[in-house]
C-alpha cells in the first residue's frame, strides 16, 4: 500500500525519500531567543508532524555552540527521544554530527541514525536545559516516510 506524498505522489517504500530540514541559531542571551533556557522557545518546534511517520533525524553542528547547557530533540514527555540529551553543549563543533550524546565527529556512517516512528502529529522539540546556549547554530535533516495517509513532516515556522 502507498499513501500520497505532500505533493500528491504517490511515496512506493521506505527509503525516506522524503525530507527537509531547519536550522536553528542560538542567541541564548536573548529573551525567548533559540537557546533561552526556560524562554518561549525551549520546548520549541523544529519539525511539525501531520499525522504517524517513520522518521530519522540527525543535527549538523555549523557553528560552535557556546553555553555550558544540556541539550536534547524529541517530543513532549520524551524530550530526548529522537536524539539523545548532551551533557554540555560548548563541545559542540562546527562540522560534527549530532546522532548520540557524545557529539564528536565529522563522519558517520548512515547506520547510526536512529529510526522512530512518530505518532499522532507529536512534534519534534529542542529542549535546552540549565543553562543558555547564547550562540552557535544547528542543521537539523529529517527524512521521512508516511505511515498513515496525509502524514508529513514540515519545518516549523518558529
Amino acid at each position: 500500500m502507498s499513501f500520497p506524498n505532500v505533493n500528491g505522489s504517490p511515496v512506493l517504500d521506505t527509503d525516506f525519500g522524503l525530507r527537509c530540514e531547519k536550522a536553528i541559531t542560538f542567541a541564548g542571551g536573548t529573551t525567548d531567543a533559540w537557546g533561552d533556557h526556560d524562554g518561549a522557545l525551549d520546548g520549541g518546534a523544529v519539525f511539525t508532524v501531520t499525522g504517524t511517520v517513520l522518521l530519522r533525524v540527525i543535527g549538523v553542528v555549523e557553528t560552535d555552540l557556546v553555553g555550558a547547557a544540556t541539550i536534547e530533540l524529541g517530543v513532549a514527555g520524551q524530550t530526548a527521544s529522537i536524539l539523545p540529551q548532551v551533557a554540555d553543549a560548548s563541545g559542540m563543533d562546527a562540522g560534527e554530527i549530532w546522532h548520540d550524546a557524545t557529539v564528536d565527529s565529522k563522519v558517520e556512517l548512515s547506520s547510526v541514525m536512529a529510526e522512530n516512528i512518530v505518532a499522532n502529529g507529536a512534534d519534534i522539540i529542542l529542549t535546552v536545559g540549565s543553562a543558555n546556549v547564547t550562540a552557535g547554530k544547528i542543521r537539523f535533516l529529517a527524512m521521512w516516510y508516511p505511515l498513515s495517509e496525509g502524514a508529513k513532516v514540515v519545518p516549523s515556522t518558529n
